[in-house]
């Protein structure tokens, strides 16, 4: 994202939030297909006399990486297009993701030989899908390859439900009201699963034996926040081991965050709030698909509060109402915020770290440009902090300007953005673009949705003018504590938040065979493959296509028209491994790390050849001649190869740095 400005008043800063939903569809579907590779590719490497159609696999996940690219046009995911092309681009997501889950599936269904024993279904993040009122079970696989412990969350029908693992053992989980559906419960599941691996879970009627817990809940009168009383604060605590959240009683609003280990405590206060803009050019500056022009500051929309609190044993869902005035009969925007609390016996570092955020935005009236505000009383000296292409952290200062300078105060906000005093910072992580900013000391506000109208000529010629009527789920997590704390906790949970675990359905029909025989474990969760914390495994993958690993060689073919269609080659895999950290961003995660890819790739069969290449994958590295930039470190500057691979297939991956290989394997 570049911030243009075309006049004076104008600033291109608008497009970081517009079409929120198309942005938040095109981060999932990436994250799936991510999914879907490798859990292919461990598919074919372990089975390869399986009986799924490997060509036909190949063409369900390349439509899904076809969609995924087809958004990233400088027209598609800014949200920059009209109506009928945005409805294109969801059109091909949701056509490929239907692909994608199907095949992960239909995998599923082939190697625990279900043929006769039922089936299995798939949903990825969607509660609605619900649970029949059959004896059935949730597979749950992790996209990550670390060792994860999380919660899975899908509706049920019954309040009184027991969860069991592959050996019959009781799980952890936690069932309450929903606070979308009237007629459904959700079902809190908390899984521990080792990288790109997955596991089955039975979910069961209750039968007299261990039961989920059941979160209660309790209702506090909606509170008129413009008459409260500030003397007589009455503050409800919500407390899990990592934090103690504190709502205001007398408006219901969130009042401050305790971090439990340094018992440090944030004044911290979330309030939602519209930019008005207008929508004649002839009366001045405009908002629309690409430019953010607001009239005037940002104006509160909310005059009163509900607030529902729902606890139990394993976690707290605070779900807070916002609404016009004390009489308006539907709220106009929600906020559900949910702490976890994690059993001896489970890692539960990440889970407790952070406070999960979900919104309900919309449909707003026209004109209207919705943000959330965070205020805290950190001495933040108005400095905001974000990511560039969510991959390294920006310095933004706040400016001023004679024109429009809140708009030009907003950036990209891809996943991360922060701010922080000498001690403390508070970090927000999106699971979608949004734009942000610090409008004042202290602060940091998200642009959560936008709806435009204008009478501009050549919005109007391109049906450019934003009428979004949607209403908008994003969702956002919390992490506040030290510097050196949130530096180690935000890179792996940016990364959580992104690939979260793909949940499928399986309802059995006919026998079903008892526990534990029913849902015994399998070889893709015996031999998981796991990297260390400071890496990311950010491809595996298998191309789908024969390429010559001489690009000049493939290009000539090409040319010389002899290139033609072939067998995809099974025997290759795609691999890409990048470090998380930066120089100097952590004592111990920041150093170089060795990976001895035969013994990370040894559940996939034995390796054969490891070849690096380029970061497409089109070039072999030792066929490049790459430019090394002059350093304090390295005064002079010059030509140099990469790194080489050792006999023994170990390989070193620097801070910051992408590694990508071609992996090939012995023929099974």
């Amino acid at each position: 994202f570049v911030q243009l400005l075309t006049e004076p008043f104008q600033a291109w800063t608008g497009f970081y939030t517009s079409r929120s939903t198309l942005k938040g569809i095109a981060r999932r579907a990436s994250s799936l297909l991510s999914a879907g590779e490798s859990f292919f590719t461990q598919y074919v490497r372990k089975h390869p006399t399986s009986s799924i159609c490997k060509c036909g696999a190949l063409k369900q996940l390349q439509s899904l990486r076809w969609a995924v690219s087809e958004v990233q046009h400088h027209d598609g995911i800014t949200g920059t297009e009209s109506p009928k092309v945005k409805d294109m681009y969801v059109n091909n997501l949701m056509y490929g993701m239907f692909n994608v889950k199907k095949l992960m599936a239909s995998i599923i269904f082939d190697m625990n030989n279900a043929k006769k024993n039922g089936e299995v279904y798939s949903s990825v993040y969607n509660k609605d899908s619900g649970i029949p009122d059959v004896d059935q079970y949730v597979v749950v696989y992790n996209p990550l390859a670390w060792n994860i412990t999380t919660f899975v969350t899908v509706s049920v029908s019954h309040l009184e439900i027991s969860v069991y693992d592959e050996l019959g053992h009781s799980v952890p989980a936690q069932v309450q009201s929903s606070a979308e559906s009237h007629s459904t419960y959700d079902l809190y599941i908390l899984v521990a699963i080792s990288g790109l691996s997955y596991r089955k879970y039975s979910v069961k009627p209750l039968n007299g034996k261990q039961s989920a817990f059941i979160g209660t809940s309790v209702k506090y009168k909606r509170k008129d926040i413009t008459r409260a009383d500030q003397q007589s604060q009455q503050l409800l605590p919500v407390v899990n081991s990592c934090y103690q959240v504190l709502f205001d009683q007398n408006t219901n609003l969130m009042h401050s965050i305790t971090e439990r280990e340094t018992n440090q405590t944030v004044q911290l206060t979330q309030e939602f709030l519209e930019y008005h803009v207008n929508g004649d050019v002839m009366k001045g500056p405009i908002s629309d698909n690409y430019l953010f022009a607001p009239n005037a500051s940002a104006v509160p929309v909310s005059k009163a509060v509900e607030l529902e609190v729902v606890s139990g044993n394993l976690m707290a869902e605070m779900r807070q109402y916002f609404y016009s005035n004390v009489t308006a009969q539907d709220y106009i925007y929600a906020v559900y915020t949910r702490m976890y609390t994690v059993p001896e016996g489970y890692d539960g570092k990440l889970l407790c770290h952070r406070i999960e955020q979900e919104y309900s935005v919309g449909p707003l009236e026209l004109n209207r440009e919705a943000v959330l505000r965070t205020s805290t009383n950190l001495n933040t000296r108005q400095l905001l902090y974000t990511d560039s292409n969510g991959y390294q952290i920006q310095k933004r200062p706040f400016k001023a300007y004679v024109n429009n300078t809140v708009a030009r105060n907003y950036y990209p906000m891809v996943q991360t953005a922060y701010i922080e005093d000498d001690t403390t910072r508070l970090t927000l992580l999106a699971e979608r673009a949004h734009g942000v900013s610090s409008q004042g000391n202290g602060q940091v506000e998200v642009m959560l949705h936008r709806r435009l109208w204008n009478n501009l000529q050549w919005d109007l010629n391109y049906n450019l003018t934003l009428n979004d009527s949607s209403v908008v789920r994003p969702v956002i997590w919390l992490i506040l504590g030290t510097k050196a704390l949130t530096s180690i906790l935000y890179q792996t949970s940016s990364l959580a938040l992104e690939h979260r675990p793909v949940v499928m359905f399986g309802a059995l029909s006919g026998h079903k065979p008892k526990l534990p025989g029913q849902l015994q474990q399998n070889s893709v969760h015996s031999s998981a493959v796991t990297v260390p914390p400071n890496l990311h495994l950010q491809t595996l993958s298998i191309p789908g296509w024969r390429y010559s690993s001489n690009h000049a060689e493939q290009v000539h073919s090409i040319h010389m028209g002899k290139q033609k269609q072939g067998d995809a080659d099974f025997s290759r895999v795609l691999l890409r491994i990048r470090h998380l950290y930066e120089v100097g961003e952590d004592p111990v995660l920041s150093q170089p790390v060795l990976v001895n890819l035969k013994s990370l790739l040894k559940g996939l069969g034995s390796v054969m050849l490891v070849e690096e290449r380029s970061l497409t994958g089109t070039w072999d590295v030792n066929t490049l001649k790459r430019w090394k930039w002059k350093t304090a470190q390295y005064p002079s500057k010059g030509f140099s190869n990469s790194t080489e691979i050792s006999e023994n297939c170990i390989v070193t991956v620097h801070p910051k740095e992408i590694r990508t290989f071609f992996v090939y394997f012995q023929d099974q």
